[in-house]
């Protein structure tokens, strides 16, 4: 079995929705475009976090941010973030990496918890060029403090869910081609 059969969205959505939709009317979806987080309104009775082109990478990175917004973040779309496209300048990327330490680090531990790669991302590849080995030594701090610390209860409870998924499933070290710490 390799990575592509592994690690496929549908069930990155059924993990998701299987552990949070009943406690927190949250439920992860596949998009076209943009990943974006949409609370309930009068159009859809639940929050959606919604995921880029059906990209595993993306969901786990969407649910990552939905791990750490808070509950009155999470009635504002996009958690009420500021964001700023691809092609930001210096000081934009640096607003930018600050706030996507934690959600990394995060999304960093869901890969380690089912053994899949992962990549850290400044994401702005039409702007200044940013120190990515910096960013990742900053994202692999925030990793060890969760490690050391404990993470935040819903990104806890994913981690959990999507070991008790994968327990068994994933393919042996020298054919994965995973990341590790």
């Amino acid at each position: 079995m390799s990575n592509t059969e592994l690690f496929v969205y549908p069930d990155l959505i059924n993990i998701f929705n299987n552990t949070f939709y009943a406690s927190t009317n949250t439920k992860l979806v596949k998009g076209e475009d943009e990943p974006i987080y949409l609370p309930a309104d009068q159009d859809c009775g639940f929050h959606r976090i919604v995921f880029a082109h059906g990209y595993f990478s993306s969901a786990l990175h969407e649910v990552a941010h939905w791990c750490i917004a808070g509950k009155q973040r999470r009635l504002v779309q996009d958690y009420g973030y500021w964001y700023c496209p691809d092609g930001r300048n210096q000081q934009q990327q640096a607003e930018f990496e600050q706030v996507e330490i934690k959600p990394q680090a995060i999304e960093w531990a869901f890969c380690l918890a089912i053994g899949c790669k992962f990549n850290v991302s400044t994401d702005n590849l039409n702007g200044f060029e940013a120190d990515a080995a910096s960013f990742r030594v900053n994202v692999e701090r925030q990793l060890r403090r969760y490690q050391k610390d404990g993470f935040p209860t819903r990104a806890q409870q994913f981690i959990d869910a999507l070991r008790a998924f994968y327990a068994g499933k994933v393919i042996p070290n020298e054919e994965r081609h995973c990341e590790t710490i």
